[in-house]
């Protein structure tokens, strides 16, 4: 081989040496280039799986917080519904009854205006004060009702006509119940701590509000206490008869049967109930109860009108309004009453 071949393939030689040493090098430094990006890739990807782990950790712990926030968002909105239910019941009721303690109240002043503004120390009204009148004049026959709304009876005790002395009442003041009286008078209620207090409930209240059915009786004297008792009328439509010619009555007519009274127990023609507070429950009741039970109403009434500050009297007069007060408790508990006109 001639000598520039030669030289020539060796250049050759050399020039492809050199170029495979050179494409080595460079697929190593592709190589590790490619390797240094996938591990940078393999990092980023596993950072980005980290994150996306931690949002979806996140995201379900929003979800169920959303979830319990909209349960307890609806449970809070039916609470206030409820509420907001029943305050609504409870203030129509308390309306309602404000409503009727109004109408009772205002009865009670027209009531007591009228008692005030026409009976004075020095005119007093001969007819609110039968005791007054004179022998030869003429006295209302009946009863007189009070103009409150409770039903309340006004008994009037009835002096037998034999001579004109009977017809004159004396009265002396007891030293004992005046002092209990005035003390009483400086502060006013119906505290049982009070002497005066202790005393009526101890002598006439609780005699006159003693009746066979002592559960009853009980429950009764508490609605009366509470001013919370209602008597009313019972229609003669609403009553048990019988045609009277069962009975041998005239034709056509109706006889009420009797009833049995809830407090005495006795069989009586009852033409009134009474009802303790907001219950349904009706209870019928004789005349003779009904008076006992409205005795003490009136007492309570008057005792109710001084503690307002309404009775504009000297205190004598409020003294033996009281004990007049006291004596129809006590003449209802020894059963005399009267009845009313037909």
């Amino acid at each position: 081989m001639p000598p520039e071949e030669a030289g020539a393939h060796r250049q050759e030689t050399y020039n492809m040496s050199r170029l495979r040493s050179s494409s080595m090098e460079i697929k190593e430094k592709g190589t590790e280039f490619l390797r240094d990006q996938l591990d940078a890739a393999q990092k980023e990807l596993k950072l980005k799986d980290e994150e996306c782990v931690r949002l979806s950790h996140v995201r379900n712990q929003l979800e169920q917080e959303l979830e319990e926030l909209t349960a307890s968002l609806f449970e809070e909105a039916h609470k206030m519904v409820r509420e907001a239910n029943v305050k609504q019941a409870a203030a129509e009721k308390q309306l309602k009854e404000a409503q009727g303690k109004i109408d009772v109240l205002q009865a009670e002043v027209s009531a007591l205006k009228t008692l005030v503004l026409t009976s004075t120390p020095s005119s007093p009204n001969r007819q609110l004060h039968p005791q007054l009148l004179s022998p030869g004049s003429s006295r209302p026959r009946g009863h007189t009702r009070n103009k409150s709304a409770s039903g309340a009876l006004q008994l009037q005790t009835e002096p037998l006509p034999t001579d004109a002395a009977t017809n004159r009442e004396d009265r002396e003041m007891d030293s004992v119940l005046f002092a209990e009286f005035l003390s009483w008078k400086e502060k006013p209620g119906l505290d049982r701590s009070s002497a005066f207090i202790s005393r009526v409930f101890r002598e006439d209240i609780g005699p006159c509000l003693s009746f066979t059915c002592s559960e009853l009786s009980q429950s009764v004297q508490r609605a009366v206490e509470n001013n919370s008792l209602t008597i009313e009328p019972v229609a003669m439509s609403s009553l048990p008869t019988v045609k009277d010619i069962e009975c041998g009555g005239p034709n056509g007519c109706r006889t009420p049967i009797e009833t049995k009274c809830a407090l005495s127990g006795m069989s009586r023609h009852c033409r009134h109930r009474i009802k303790l507070g907001d219950k349904e429950n009706y209870y019928y009741i004789s005349p003779s109860s009904r008076a006992r039970i409205t005795a003490v109403c009136n007492f309570f009434t008057y005792i109710r009108y001084i503690q307002q500050g309404l009775v504009r009297q000297e205190v004598q007069q409020m003294f033996w309004e009281v004990m007049r007060l006291r004596r129809e408790m006590s003449v209802a508990k020894l059963g005399y009453f009267l009845t009313e006109e037909s």
